[in-house]
C-alpha cells in the first residue's frame, strides 16, 4: 500500500492557517510535500510572503512544495490568451518559490455547449500553446481531468491522448479520485487503455453521504474513513498494481473539515493516512 512519505497536504484542508502555519502542521506530523492554492478567499497563493520568505520557509521547514492550484479553465478557446498571461505568472512563481507543477482544471461549466471534438480541439491547441513556458522553465504542466457531467474534459484516456497530440514534454495528469468515481474511466480502463507513467499526482478525498453520487460536489469531500464511499483503497490499490510510485495528496473541500480545531484536524488527517497506508 501507499508510504507515509509519499503523503501531501492541499492547503484546502487548512484555509484559515498563514503559509508558515500550513508548513509548520505538515512537518509537526511527519510529513514533508504540500500543495499551494490560487482560489483561497482573501489569501494570496503565498500571501502576505515574498517568493523570496516562501522559498525560505519551504527550506526551514524541509517542505517540498508539489504544485500550484490551479489554471482555472485552461482548455476554453475564448479565454486563452488571459489564461497564457496567468500561466506566465503563475510559472514564474513556482521558479521563484521551488514548487514542482501547476495544476491545470479543464472549463467546468453545464453552459459549455461546445462540441466535444471542439472541446479535444482547444484542449491540444492549449497544451501546444502552454509547452514552451513549461519545458523552457523546467515546470511541469498537471491536466486534472474533473468527473462532473458539465466538464469539458473527463477523462484520463482523452487527456493522454491530447497531451500526446500536443507533443509537450512536461505534461502529466492527476488522478483524483473523487473525480475518477464520477467520470467515465473504469477500472479496465486504466488497466488497458491508459499509461500510468502518464500519472504525476493523485488527489484523495472521502464522501460518505448518502444522496446519489450525481449530486456529489466538492463540499462533499472530506477527510477518508472506513466509510467512504468513493473506494480510495481500492483506486490507489489499482494505481500501485499499474506501477504508480508518486505522491498522493489529501485535498478536503467539505468546510466541516476546514473547521476543525487544530488537534482535531491533525486526528483526523492521521487516521486518513492510516487507512490508505495500512494495506
Amino acid at each position: 500500500m501507499m508510504r507515509r512519505s509519499k503523503i501531501s497536504l492541499n492547503r484546502i484542508l487548512f484555509p484559515a492557517a498563514s503559509l508558515e502555519e500550513f508548513f509548520k502542521l505538515s512537518s509537526d506530523m511527519g510529513l514533508n510535500k504540500i500543495e499551494l492554492r490560487n482560489d483561497l478567499p482573501g489569501i494570496g497563493i503565498i500571501d502576505p510572503y515574498s517568493p523570496k520568505q516562501a522559498k525560505g520557509l519551504s527550506e526551514k521547514y524541509d517542505i517540498k512544495i508539489l504544485t500550484i492550484n490551479a489554471l482555472q479553465k485552461f482548455n476554453l478557446g475564448t479565454i486563452l490568451p488571459e489564461v497564457l498571461a496567468e500561466l506566465k505568472e503563475l510559472i514564474r512563481l513556482s521558479v521563484a518559490i521551488g514548487c514542482e507543477a501547476i495544476v491545470l482544471v479543464p472549463n467546468n461549466d453545464a453552459i459549455d455547449k461546445r462540441d466535444p471534438a471542439v472541446m479535444i480541439k482547444e484542449t491540444v491547441t492549449a497544451l501546444i500553446a502552454f509547452r514552451p513556458f513549461f519545458e523552457d522553465s523546467g515546470i511541469w504542466g498537471y491536466v486534472e481531468p474533473l468527473g462532473f457531467e458539465g466538464c469539458s474534459l473527463r477523462s484520463k484516456v482523452i487527456a493522454l491522448q491530447a497531451i500526446q497530440e500536443s507533443g509537450g514534454s512536461n505534461y502529466k495528469i492527476v488522478h483524483d479520485t473523487f473525480h475518477h468515481y464520477l467520470g467515465p474511466d473504469t477500472a479496465d480502463t486504466l488497466e488497458h487503455n491508459y499509461d500510468i507513467s502518464y500519472t504525476g499526482l493523485v488527489h484523495v478525498s472521502g464522501v460518505e453521504s448518502d444522496i446519489p453520487s450525481n449530486q456529489y460536489k466538492d463540499d462533499h469531500r472530506i477527510l477518508i474513513t472506513d466509510k467512504d464511499n468513493l473506494k480510495n483503497r481500492e483506486q490507489l490499490e489499482l494505481l500501485i498494481k499499474l506501477g504508480y510510485k508518486g505522491d498522493v495528496s489529501f485535498e478536503p473541500f467539505a468546510k466541516e473539515v476546514q473547521r476543525m480545531e487544530i488537534e482535531a484536524l491533525k486526528a483526523a488527517i492521521n487516521q486518513s493516512i492510516d487507512f490508505v497506508t495500512n494495506s
